[in-house]
């Protein structure tokens, strides 16, 4: 018996999402016991069934070089306040020059 995983979509959603896994003896016999299990309810029209055995894990020596990357997750205030900044600059300066 092999571990499989089910994705299911929907026509019109952009991604596959995780319905669950299921034990089977071959791919043919996962097919349709995903059918039976994941779809019966039309939870989904379109399935990848995946042998768990084939799935890429990625170990945490792998991703931790983008785990410090505070500068790419911000939500603006940094460059907001440097415009505010820049305009009240420009403003008094202008005031200066009458």
């Amino acid at each position: 018996m092999a571990t499989y995983e089910v994705f299911l979509k929907k026509d019109g959603k952009d991604e596959y999402r995780h319905a669950g896994a299921l034990d089977a003896a071959n791919d043919e016999l996962a097919l349709v016991m995903a059918r039976e299990t994941y779809i019966r309810r039309a939870e989904g029209n379109r399935v990848w069934v995946v042998n768990r055995e084939h799935l890429l894990m990625a170990g945490d020596d792998f991703i931790s070089p983008n785990a410090d990357k505070p500068h790419r997750h911000h939500d603006g205030a940094a460059v907001a306040a440097r415009r505010k900044a820049a305009r009240e600059a420009d403003s008094s300066e202008a005031g200066n020059d009458e």
